[in-house]
């Protein structure tokens, strides 16, 4: 069993270096050489005055594609997302999108790739910008005619750089002022979310993992810092500057994850998260667990999250971790 897991875990990271390799080999050489946080230097190639972010931008959010494996940690900006979701990619190892309307920090990244479900999670969002690396050259065109606007570095080149400290693939940074005029706001995080006080009951929880195949996530409940500490693969979770990252609540939304249409170079399918349905969820707030069930009738509407003695789950106010979890059979 332990060594049936190791070899797969080799391969997943192998599968994840050769799927990143080809596709940061289309990138923009021209992006500067920087590190994660610095906004000193311009890129080698400036953007000329037409490559500003167009006013219809700041009435979207922004959504990322994060790397999420060792080598890309730690991340940078993924703790002024409103939204962190969490799903599984090739190989069993894990990818983050973060979505960003109150606030954008100076620097994302690691930026990767995208995936055949990221289109259907994001249609519940107003022509969302969605920055991401690349993708399989199938899925590119498929991208280009969903309801969003894609800023791959060969779309928006000048918003893009290459941090140093970590090795290509996993060094591609963006600047997300480069895309949006300013941060949305609230109104643009059409989820379907609902915040405020706690329904009664609920259980009490200090520690809730969540495993892929090659990849865990656990959260810990911190009442000092009234936050879910989040680790990855047994590791704390921390930003570029160190901070832990900490959302205010966790939700673990049981799905159907299936095989997509689409592989990788070991001939490996694409995993394909099925986000609109209905199914079990278990929310993590306040130290307390409670069981829920989330719905999405169609691909342009929110998910909504009721209670499971009725009446709406209400989410605490601050960021929110939405990790997929295969619905068991």
């Amino acid at each position: 069993m332990g060594i049936g897991h190791g070899a797969r875990t080799r391969r997943a990271v192998l599968t994840a270096a050769l799927v990143g390799a080809t596709l940061t080999a289309s990138l923009t050489a021209g992006c500067a050489r920087q590190g994660p946080g610095d906004d000193s230097r311009a890129p080698r190639r400036p953007p000329a005055p037409t490559h500003g972010a167009p006013a219809s931008a700041a009435r979207s959010p922004l959504a990322v594609k994060i790397d999420n494996v060792p080598a890309a940690r730690p991340q940078t900006g993924v703790d002024a997302a409103d939204i962190v979701y969490a799903e599984q990619v090739e190989g069993g190892l894990s990818r983050l999108m973060a979505v960003y309307a109150t606030k954008l920090p100076k620097s994302v990244g690691p930026v990767r790739s995208a995936r055949e479900s990221d289109l259907e999670l994001l249609r519940q969002f107003d022509k969302p910008v969605l920055a991401f690396s690349g993708a399989q050259h199938k899925l590119l065109p498929l991208i280009h005619r969903a309801p969003l606007r894609a800023k791959s570095p060969d779309d928006a080149a000048y918003a893009y750089y290459r941090g140093s400290g970590k090795a290509a693939p996993h060094n591609l940074y963006l600047h997300p002022a480069r895309l949006l005029s300013g941060a949305p706001g609230k109104a643009t995080l059409t989820t379907g979310f609902r915040y405020g006080p706690a329904p009664s009951g609920g259980t009490p929880e200090t520690s809730r993992t969540v495993r892929y195949p090659a990849a865990r996530f656990t959260f810990t409940w911190s009442a000092r810092h009234g936050h879910w500490l989040v680790a990855m693969d047994g590791k704390p979770a921390v930003t570029a500057g160190g901070a832990r990252l900490a959302p205010a609540t966790v939700v673990v939304q049981h799905v159907k994850i299936r095989s997509s249409g689409y592989h990788d170079m070991l001939g490996s399918h694409t995993p394909y998260t099925e986000t609109v349905g209905s199914g079990k969820a278990e929310v993590l707030r306040g130290g307390r667990s409670f069981d829920a069930t989330w719905s999405r009738p169609s691909a342009t509407g929110g998910t909504t999250f009721k209670a499971a003695k009725g009446g709406r789950m209400n989410f605490a106010e601050g960021q929110v971790w939405v990790v997929f979890a295969a619905a068991s059979s």
